[in-house]
């Protein structure tokens, strides 16, 4: 049976959620359905329809009255199209979803609601619009666990569905070799060494104090820490003050900030380890699972998703919340080891990920 499904979402700019977004527009195209997404547009839009979907734009970006408003204009987009599945990616636009449900008297109009919790939400009476659906999906384990724990829904209300990463992107193919050549061109200092990634936009959550920390701490001259991430506006004093905590690592060529990467999957082939640090649990280990779908040797600390990802990845790289001899100590023995112990589990591939949500909604449909 062929399917509409509308996704609704703030906007479709990047990040992870935006992402997955256009990935599970184009898988549902490709297996024959209609996809309809609702957002405030962005630079995924054109995407969206170029490859088939269709794209209405709705300013629900902001928290605003005027956003909130807009539940006249997505009813009649729901009337109009008439999906057999919502499915909502975001606190907000739940709320706009469900006036615009309460609005619309067509008795005949019984779309199945899906939901996906991308986080550990705070404020669990702002994210009680996540659970206004018909099943709930979770990223992760630990995403499963926040949900029971925090709000009433029974675990058969709740999915288990982990983010998936495009294998035909971050694969064990060997890095593009012009791209290689232009890396080192503009970083002449990382050749020749044996890179510790930390892909990560410069922000005091994620952990690159922990990171240079850890550098300080490593021994050897075989190797340079690489933070590859960009540096928003509002957070360039944060980056002034990085640079002079670590002006020893930088002067002594142990430290390098490379920016934005676009190709990210190349400077993950050649690498040697990337390293997730955050300070606070994160409910899904993104850069983890692409580096080890390119081979990668991963670290991470053992708590929230990104543990998760690990432990299922390898094991060998988790290590406990702030022990940095144990980090500093497994880092030197990966840096040493050059056999390849990174195993990338097929429920983190996009593939897999798109094939669960689509079989997930076909089962809702029959009840």
């Amino acid at each position: 049976m062929s399917l509409k499904v509308l996704q609704l979402l703030p906007a479709l700019n990047h990040g992870g959620v935006e992402r997955g977004t256009l990935d599970l527009s184009n898988y549902l195209i490709k297996s024959g359905h209609t996809s309809v997404v609702v957002s405030n547009g962005g630079i995924f839009e054109k995407d969206i329809t170029r490859l088939g979907g269709i794209h209405y734009s709705l300013p629900i970006a902001t928290k605003s009255i005027t956003s909130f408003l807009q539940y006249k204009n997505l009813a009649k987009i729901y009337l109009k199209e008439r999906p057999d599945i919502i499915h909502i990616r975001s606190r907000f636009p739940a709320w706009i979803h469900a006036l615009a449900m309460r609005s619309i008297k067509d008795s005949n109009f019984l779309p199945k609601v899906v939901t996906t919790f991308h986080g550990l939400y705070s404020k669990p009476w702002y994210s009680k619009s996540m659970t206004y659906a018909d099943k709930t999906i979770a990223i992760s384990e630990c995403v499963y666990s926040y949900i029971v724990n925090n709000y009433k829904l029974s675990k058969s209300d709740i999915k288990l569905i982990y983010r998936g990463c495009d294998t035909s992107i971050f694969n064990r193919d060997a890095a593009d070799s012009s791209w290689v050549d232009n890396f080192y061109s503009q970083f002449p200092k990382i050749k020749n060494k044996k890179i510790i990634l930390f892909p990560s936009r410069i922000t005091a959550w994620k952990g690159i104090e922990s990171f240079g920390k850890a550098l300080n701490l490593l021994d050897g001259s075989d190797w340079i820490g690489v933070v590859a991430g960009p540096i928003a506006k509002n957070k360039n004093s944060y980056f002034k003050k990085l640079t002079a905590l670590f002006s020893d690592l930088i002067k002594s060529d142990k430290l390098i900030f490379v920016g934005s990467q676009n190709s990210i999957e190349n400077l993950y082939k050649i690498s040697h380890v990337t390293l997730n640090l955050s300070e606070k649990p994160e409910p899904f280990g993104r850069t983890v699972i692409e580096a080890a779908a390119c081979g990668c040797k991963v670290m991470g600390w053992n708590r929230g998703g990104v543990g998760e990802s690990i432990k299922l990845i390898n094991s060998e790289g988790l290590v406990n919340f702030q022990d940095f001899h144990s980090l500093v100590t497994k880092l030197r023995e990966f840096l040493n080891n050059e056999t390849d112990g990174t195993y990338l589990p097929e429920q983190f591939t996009l593939d897999f990920q798109c094939q669960q949500t689509l079989e997930l909604y076909q089962d809702i449909l029959k009840h």
